[in-house]
């Protein structure tokens, strides 16, 4: 957990590693010719046309862990079968998931990439991929390929990065421009092959960040070194491991393997060009909980609203994120911030509108997952103190404080002092008009969760321990949320949810009952 914790609250440091040293360094197509020779030449590496590759895959997510800048959360092993078309840059990727976070189950589907759109396919059919779903594949596949260097051979402007930081290693590096993407070759010593394929991207919680394919074990295909384990690595921290157990060179492939239905031509879309959150796309898919949308937190066509649950408590819903707002006399409590400043922007705004001349004061985060607090900044630049549960606190210090200059947002702008509270067991927030208790329960999802009792109108806001999108079943979460109820003495409350929409504590009582 040290070595987590080292690894992200220095990403900006990693990132700042970015430098070119001209007088130090070897010359750009020198490393890269180097690397090509080391990988069977430039002739082998152009008769590869094409690759069959089965493999297994590991999953995690840093943004789940069960403690602030713990160790990430194993998410699924993953099976994969690949038919990779190099010549044309498409791709089939068969997968059959066995999740383990956060609901026990499986996924089978197929994805389709193509340099144009995208599909996945599964037992109910064909769908068009988002176009920023397809912008990450393309952009994944394309740092993943045998063939990389070819491009970097052929780039127009390849130039020399000096030395970049792998671990605790030093290594010689380049840069050059494929499509859409700026990639970072960092080159083994004494082998000459490429250590890592690096980009710069931005993350919602760690900022400026690098995220690497870290490549292993190498061996003959066709006359052609390809990596067989790969390593995908956000400031040195393992997020996805994949390792090959096949790899045909030059398979046959069907000639329809990458058809297209029209009902998919119909409605697809190309890869996305402008700003793709690459690390929410590639990340929530290993999640296995990506919404296939544009929109991001909402499927198309959808959107954000207010919902009025008491003249002075409105519930966001409309993602698969929610909010709640709170209006006391003279300030505003806004509950949770989901993704990023995309939606905290929308809440600040309808929140603001709502209740005029009512200043943000707070804002409560229940717990420190990503898909919870990616928007936390926006707040901090809004001037709110931010409240967390005890032991989260120097977590988001280091949140607010980080570089955000490959995506600014409004805290990078402003540079403002975040002032933080922690909550131990619980809180109080009270005026003349309305008092919000936060309570800090003890639950099997992660250590430190807030919910939040809107006192008068009997509110209670709860995340993830229990969600109203369908029947609420028993599990180790309701029961937390029930202890809490009797240990605090609520009943009859309407319980908003985090995600989905409101349940009645009245209608959920065998949920809510005691071992």
């Amino acid at each position: 957990m040290v070595v987590m914790k080292v690894a992200l609250l220095s990403s900006a440091l990693l990132v700042s590693t970015w430098y070119a040293q001209p007088a130090l360094a070897q010359k750009a197509s020198d490393l890269v010719n180097q690397a090509v020779t080391a990988q069977g030449g430039a002739a082998a590496l152009r008769s590869l046309k094409s690759v069959a590759i089965t493999a297994d895959g590991k999953y995690w997510e840093p943004g789940q862990s069960m403690i602030a800048g713990g160790d990430p959360r194993f998410l699924n092993d993953s099976k994969l079968t690949i038919t990779w078309d190099l010549t044309k840059g498409a791709a089939r990727t068969g997968w059959d998931r066995d999740r383990k976070y956060v609901t026990p189950g499986s996924m089978k589907y197929v994805e389709t990439v193509l340099p144009t759109l995208g599909f996945v396919t599964d037992d109910k059919g064909s769908t068009p991929m988002s176009s920023i779903r397809v912008a990450a594949l393309l952009r994944e596949l394309e740092r993943a390929s045998p063939t990389l260097l070819l491009k970097a051979m052929d780039a127009k402007q390849l130039t020399s990065n000096g030395q970049q930081q792998l671990g605790k290693q030093a290594l010689p590096a380049v840069s050059f421009t494929a499509g859409n993407t700026n990639f970072i070759v960092l080159f083994d010593r004494k082998t000459h092959l490429p250590a890592a394929i690096r980009t710069l991207d931005d993350d919602n919680i760690y900022g400026d960040s690098n995220y690497d394919l870290v490549l292993s074990d190498w061996k003959s295909v066709g006359g052609v070194q390809i990596a067989h384990t790969l390593s995908y690595q956000l400031n040195g921290v393992e997020v996805a491991h994949v390792t090959y157990r096949d790899v045909t060179a030059n398979p046959t492939i069907a000639a329809d393997a990458f058809n297209v239905s029209e009902a998919v031509k119909a409605t697809a879309k190309g890869p996305a060009t402008g700003s793709v959150p690459y690390q929410w796309v590639l990340r929530r898919l290993a999640l296995m909980s990506f919404v296939d949308s544009d929109s991001i937190m909402f499927p198309p066509g959808g959107g954000y609203k207010l919902v009025e649950l008491a003249p002075n408590v409105q519930h966001v819903q409309g993602g698969t994120h929610n909010n709640l707002i709170v209006a006391m006399k003279d300030y505003l409590v806004v509950f949770d911030a989901p993704y990023g400043e995309m939606q905290s922007r929308w809440v600040i705004d309808a929140a603001k509108k709502k209740y005029p001349g009512k200043p943000i004061k707070y804002l409560v985060l229940t717990h420190h997952h990503m898909d919870h607090t990616g928007g936390m900044r926006t707040y901090v630049a809004e001037g709110a103190t931010v409240i967390v549960p005890e032991g989260d606190k120097a977590f988001f210090q280091e949140d607010a404080r980080r570089p955000h200059t490959i995506v600014p947002d409004e805290e990078q702008k402003k540079h403002t002092t975040a002032k933080i509270l922690e909550v131990k067991d619980q809180m109080s927030l009270k005026d003349d008009t309305e008092e919000i208790r936060l309570y800090n329960i003890p639950n099997p999802h992660v250590q430190g969760m807030i919910i939040g009792h809107v006192v008068k109108p009997n509110i209670l806001y709860v995340t993830d321990l229990i969600s109203p999108r369908g029947p609420i079943e028993r599990n180790a979460g309701t029961i937390a949320v029930g202890e809490a109820l009797r240990k605090y003495g609520i009943t009859g409350a309407t319980i908003a949810g985090g995600h989905g929409t409101t349940a009645k504590q009245a209608d959920i009582t065998s949920a809510l009952a005691q071992n």
